[in-house]
């Protein structure tokens, strides 16, 4: 069987409306196995939250979160991409 080639990730979100919060986790639990790890910080001086989510997936699934989480509303996300 061929493995996919996958890359490493990391995606960027900003949160500043709090209502999209569940929708968010829920897109971020269906791709849980290629999450290696995710930290949030709220920023309440901005009323915000910035979360970081490190990711190894196949490049159209990274691209495929991305483009979910960014329909959410009030919810940015961009991924910087490793080159391994």
């Amino acid at each position: 069987m061929e493995q996919t080639e996958t890359r490493v990730a990391v995606i960027g979100i900003i949160v500043e409306n709090t209502d999209s919060i569940a929708k968010l986790n829920d897109i971020l639990s269906r791709h849980r196995e290629h999450i290696i790890g995710r930290m949030g910080l709220p920023y309440e001086k901005k009323n915000i939250s910035c979360i970081t989510v490190v990711i190894d997936a196949a490049q159209n699934e990274i691209n495929t979160l991305c483009g979910q989480i960014g329909k959410l509303d009030g919810v940015s996300s961009k991924a910087a991409f490793s080159n391994v």
